[in-house]
């Protein structure tokens, strides 16, 4: 290609690069970027108001962050599910600074809390650690949902995805709401994942952090969060007016509200129901898996067996494998050999003495002489059937002369 024409096509060719670079360059003011027009239009087709309260749920396993809004009937609905970029350490909560943990709980997110000027883009912190988290001496700091797409402990979004979700919140705070909640669970909470999971030294925890979950599916609303006794209780209504809630304290009487436990009561008897299938499904599967691994094992077994037992066999032979002899197709022994059309059977083998004696019985013959009467004694010799010797004589006068002496099938050859 001539220099004049690469020059043509350099134009489309930064172009092209232009188009694979951050689309948030061009975003002047991050913090007051607005919702892009196709979230205000659902927000509306689904009677939400641009600044109305929100809530968030961040599933791990799932690797999902979903952003909730209140509807003009007051209860929650979704808006808008982003997948997450990173998210560092494993199932279960953060127990110390440095462990690269996410944390998992239930965490109240205030203003003071977003972070405009984050090395990650955009963030807010999560608040870790919470009442909960301090009572049980767990530590740590910064455990944010940011930007970047990098996590050590936090929950990391692209920057495309942090700008709306920062959006969402900024708008719910400019709408008036103190505080939104962010449920950071390890997995939905359904019968069928906690089956699974059942054996997890986790398992308690998240079966409280599941009464939280439940009552949200149940009311789409975000539940009342307090903490006492060191554990988490949702929706508690103290009998005591303005008794409060103290994590290492004991609970204050308090209750749920007996609409909410009705309904609670009739979901739990469900999910245990569905809960008891999904172990004895995951029962048959772990037998039949722990089964099938148990015939491996032992066919494994058997086999290193067979070899061991081969190399004992070739360590006693002084190192080599036995031997089985193979016959040559043209050996002098091989049965296949007399099978051959047009070679003679082979000579049945006899004995030394019989062989002595034939050769001794023809070389008489040879010489004119008569083997001694001593030594044909008790032989049987055999004569020729007279009958038979009639038949060949009477066969061979009745023949006619000319007649032709070829084969019977040359009979009717013309040749």
């Amino acid at each position: 290609m001539t220099p004049t024409r690469t020059l043509r096509f350099l134009p489309v060719l930064l172009l092209g690069l232009t188009g694979c670079q951050d689309a948030l360059d061009s975003v002047a003011n991050k913090v007051e970027h607005p919702l892009p027009a196709r979230l205000v239009n659902k927000m509306k087709a689904q009677d939400m108001s641009t600044r109305s309260p929100i809530m968030m749920r961040i599933f791990k396993e799932e690797g999902i962050l979903e952003v909730w809004k209140q509807k003009g009937n007051g209860r929650y609905d979704i808006i808008a599910s982003y997948e997450i970029c990173k998210w560092s350490g494993e199932l279960g909560p953060k127990f110390k600074e440095g462990d690269r943990q996410a944390p998992e709980g239930y965490y109240r997110i205030y203003p003071h809390q977003m972070n405009p000027r984050s090395s990650y883009y955009l963030s807010f912190n999560m608040g870790f650690p919470n009442s909960y988290d301090r009572s049980h001496g767990r530590t740590g700091s910064n455990l944010m949902v940011h930007g970047a797409c990098s996590s050590a402990g936090c929950y990391s979004m692209t920057d495309e995805q942090v700008l709306e979700i920062y959006g969402f919140a900024r708008d719910a705070f400019k709408g008036g709401q103190e505080y939104f909640i962010v449920e950071a669970l390890p997995f939905r909470m359904t019968p069928e994942n906690m089956a699974r999971h059942r054996d997890s030294e986790h398992f308690e925890f998240w079966k409280m952090l599941k009464v939280g979950y439940d009552h949200f599916e149940l009311t789409r609303r975000p539940p009342k969060v307090d903490v006492c006794e060191r554990q988490y209780v949702f929706n508690q209504i103290p009998q005591i007016e303005n008794a409060s809630f103290q994590a290492s304290a004991a609970c204050p009487p308090a209750s749920v509200p007996t609409t909410l436990a009705v309904a609670y009561s009739a979901f739990e008897k469900d999910w245990n129901q569905n809960f008891i299938k999904a172990v004895a499904k995951f029962d048959n599967e772990e037998a039949r898996q722990i089964a099938a691994n148990e015939a491996r094992a032992e066919a494994e077994a058997r086999r290193a067996e067979r070899e061991a037992e081969k190399a004992a066999r070739i360590a006693a032979n002084g190192g080599q494998s036995a031997s089985v002899p193979v016959l040559g197709l043209f050996s002098t022994g091989n049965p296949l050999k007399a099978l051959a059309p047009g070679t003679a059977p082979a000579a049945p083998l006899t004995s030394a003495p019989a062989a002595a004696e034939t050769a001794a019985t023809e070389a008489a013959s040879d010489a004119g002489q008569t083997a001694p009467a001593a030594a044909n004694a008790g032989v049987p010799v055999p004569t020729p059937n007279p009958a038979v010797q009639s038949q060949h004589a009477n066969a061979g006068q009745g023949s006619q002369p000319g007649q032709s002496d070829k084969p019977f099938w040359k009979i009717w050859s013309s040749n």
